[in-house]
């Protein structure tokens, strides 16, 4: 075939076209190249590690059969990953299948340990309530003048009425008898952690572990995800459902499961929680997944524009846990941050007038319980200036109601105010509220009118609920 001048001429401007197009698409798409991850997933584990699986299967199976149920073993981690660590570790330690040979491991894992795959996590976690915090209140003599650690073993432990002398630290107080330990290791570290303390082949004495979220580690790490995201299978699923948050924040003092099961949300989420889908990607699980907020995302998911949290208190404003309510600061949270980044989340499902009227219930109520809390400051300050309140805090009847007053129906008349519990933030919180002030206020006139303290405590000490 021939190609006449003009023809051929027509042909080269194409092909010259053609290879310049081709060539500036791939100078424009070069630099998406380089922006992209590098994704690479290796199969299969370790000799070492499927010895470790070998053995457990055998010994605890149960162990196993919740690793196979979850991601972890499909992305291709195994205990080894997890359990073993430096021969020079503090925690360092080795079980029957490994004597005498060259590894390590411990039954201990802190989040310090999950930070090598999850360090946003952790290190959002570590600047939350839920770290350092949680435990403080529960094993700092220097917290609160050490009434709670003091608490747990000398009034609770039986001490007190033995006679047991203690020494108190950030651990087991020395001199205490093994029965007394029981209410820490049933009760207080359960949730709130403890100090792990070891013995002479590096495994837990005392029975200082397992613990809560705010555990301390000997390695000097703080906090255990196993709490909420439990052994083995490390759900996320499980860990956005209420019921993974109920196991702790229960109860007298904060019954926080209760009234969210009594709000509108926790209504639907009875009714029709289990057609949700709760295992969508972090960020990606958004109102359609499901049809009202569990605690999770209310406190912590990635909803409309912003990003999943692991710092519980980053989206709070008031503080409503503590003896006075105030907007949060410092060690606390960002309550001026808080406030407005909460309401972003509400926007989601309500109307600015909806979120606004919750928002002013709320204000109304921390008003009203901190008028009760000023009053009862003021009569404090008054009686121990004029000698009229015992020492003894846990047999005064004027300090136990002032604890009741704070720890326990003022907790629960606003949080059931925050979270939309009407019998919560009423009948258990603001009327019980009103009594316990009303029997302050009459022990406070007759200690003033007698200038005596009462020889007995006239108070019921189950504390009113």
């Amino acid at each position: 075939m021939k190609f006449s001048p003009a023809r051929l001429g027509i042909l080269c401007m194409v092909l010259l076209l053609t290879a310049a197009v081709a060539n500036g698409w791939a100078q424009e798409t070069q630099p998406l190249k380089s922006m992209a991850k590098e994704l690479v997933i290796k199969r299969g584990f370790t000799p070492e590690a499927l010895q470790c699986i070998e053995c457990h299967s055998k010994k605890t199976p149960g162990i196993v059969a919740g690793w196979k149920d979850g991601r972890m073993s499909h992305a291709g981690i195994s205990c080894y990953d997890c359990h073993v660590v430096d021969k020079s570790s503090p925690m360092a330690s080795q079980c029957e299948g490994l004597k005498g040979g060259s590894t390590f491991i411990s039954p201990m894992v802190s989040s310090k340990t999950c930070s090598r795959c999850h360090p946003t996590e952790v290190d959002q976690f570590l600047k939350s309530g839920h770290a350092k915090l949680a435990s403080k209140a529960v094993m700092d003599p220097s917290k609160a003048g050490g009434k709670l650690v003091k608490l747990q073993f000398y009034y609770e432990g039986f001490a007190k009425f033995d006679g047991t002398k203690l020494s108190y630290n950030l651990g087991t107080p020395k001199g205490i008898k093994p029965f007394m330990l029981a209410p820490r290791t049933s009760g207080c570290q359960m949730c709130h952690g403890t100090t792990v303390e070891l013995g002479p082949d590096n495994k837990p004495i005392n029975n200082s572990w397992p613990g809560g979220v705010g555990t301390r580690y000997p390695d000097g790490s703080v906090g255990t995800c196993t709490v909420c995201h439990e052994r083995h299978t490390f759900s996320i699923a499980d860990a956005r459902k209420p019921e993974a948050c109920g196991a702790c924040h229960l109860g007298p003092d904060h019954p926080n499961i209760e009234i969210y099961m009594e709000s509108k949300h926790g209504q639907l989420y009875l009714v029709k929680g289990e057609e949700w889908k709760y295992d969508s990607p972090p960020g990606a699980w958004e109102p359609g997944d499901y049809l009202a907020p569990t605690c999770a995302t209310c406190h912590m998911s990635g909803i409309g524009d912003l990003h999943t949290t692991h710092n519980v208190q980053e989206r709070l404003k008031w503080d409503l846990m503590h003896k006075k309510s105030v907007v949060r600061s410092g060690e606390r949270g960002n309550g001026e941050k808080g406030g407005p980044l909460m309401r972003q989340v509400c926007a989601n499902c309500h109307s600015t007038t909806h979120v606004k009227a919750q928002e002013k219930t709320l204000e109304m109520a921390v008003n009203l319980y901190n008028t009760y809390w000023d009053g009862a400051s003021k009569m404090h300050k008054e009686l121990a200036d004029k000698g009229l309140l015992g020492k003894d805090p846990w047999n005064d009847g004027f300090q136990e109601l002032e604890y009741y007053l704070w720890h326990h129906t003022g907790r629960r008349a606003r949080q059931g105010a925050a979270m939309n519990a009407p019998d919560y933030a009423h009948w258990h919180g603001f009327f019980q509220v009103f009594q316990v002030y009303q029997d302050m206020v009459n022990i406070y006139k007759q200690r003033l009118k007698t200038g005596k303290i009462e020889e007995v405590s006239t108070v019921v000490s189950s504390a009113p609920y």
